[in-house]
């Protein structure tokens, strides 16, 4: 079965982007696509970056953990919101830490925001960015609009049907990257 890290990217009080990870982690195991886990952000509690994990002289251990799980997933799905059309800073710091990590991980963006748009400014500047460091972003996205109105408290779809539709589309392309990139290799 493949390894399916999900991040949750926020770290604020009271973020909604959260139920989004929680989904695509119940999503996944449910239908028996893989394994999955989220890497909370706020759980980690990273210090703003100083130096890639590979330059730090004595990482902290929640780095190197978190460095660990990112290289032995076979890809992994970034769930963020937008932030005043971008996305947060506790995401650019995990993304600047490591790098070889990264490096041809398939990786699926996820946006979220209370708006209408559902994230969809935050995609290409978080694009430009996993594309610097050599991560493989996948052609789907999943935006989430008015994600109040979206999801439960616990990751449940308020309108199923239509969201597991469009999941499964999503993930089909995720998994099409991973099966490409096992075959490189």
């Amino acid at each position: 079965m493949k390894k399916i890290i999900v991040i949750s990217a926020s770290v604020r009080a009271g973020r909604q982007s959260h139920k989004v990870a929680l989904y695509f982690k119940n999503y996944i195991e449910e239908n028996q696509l893989g394994i999955a886990e989220i890497l909370d952000l706020k759980e980690f509690g990273f210090p703003l970056f100083e130096e890639r994990l590979s330059a730090l002289i004595d990482p902290p251990s929640n780095v190197v953990e978190f460095a660990q799980k990112i290289k032995s997933s076979d890809g992994v799905i970034i769930v963020t919101p937008e932030y005043n059309g971008g996305y947060p800073a506790s995401l650019k710091n995990v993304i600047d830490l490591l790098y070889k990590e990264w490096f041809h991980k398939p990786v699926a963006i996820s946006t979220v925001s209370e708006g209408v748009f559902g994230g969809s400014q935050v995609i290409t500047s978080l694009q430009f960015a996993l594309w610097k460091i050599k991560a493989l972003t996948v052609t789907a996205t999943f935006p989430v609009p008015r994600i109040r109105e979206s999801f439960s408290e616990a990751g449940i779809p308020i309108e199923k049907d239509a969201i597991n539709k469009r999941a499964s589309e999503f993930l089909k392309e995720l998994f099409w990257f991973i099966e490409a990139t096992g075959k490189m290799q």
